[in-house]
């Protein structure tokens, strides 16, 4: 559902438009349409987006937007990341009502995991 004025959309750049669908395929389950060699659109993230045929990643150490995915189980969901191929790149920490870790996909782009789950 569209909604006014409410954020709709998210695009994230890939160098490897592939690997970014085997990678969020296996780890969150999202589902992918094509549309053309150089787009992919995504469903099934709790916001639609897409992944854009790049020679950049998102880091928030070049001042990207983090974006930033729920865990019942961090250590689950960090092994499953670890196993499809991304990087952890910020450990497991505490902050103000929860826990989280950074990672890194197979396009080098920037997330993070948190839970307020012990």
């Amino acid at each position: 559902m569209n909604i006014h004025e409410q954020i709709n959309y998210v695009e994230i750049p890939a160098k490897n438009i592939a690997a970014s669908k085997t990678f969020f395929t296996k780890v969150f389950g999202f589902a992918f349409e094509d549309y053309g060699a150089e787009y992919t659109a995504f469903t099934g993230a709790g916001i639609k987006g897409g992944f854009y045929k790049a020679d950049v990643s998102a880091s928030t150490n070049n001042g990207s937007v983090l974006l930033v995915f729920y865990s019942n189980n961090l250590l689950e969901t960090k092994a499953k990341i670890e196993d499809a191929g991304g990087s952890i790149i910020k450990p497991l920490f505490a902050f103000p009502g929860g826990r989280r870790f950074h990672f890194s996909d197979p396009n080098e782009n920037e997330y993070a995991v948190w839970s307020d789950i012990d």
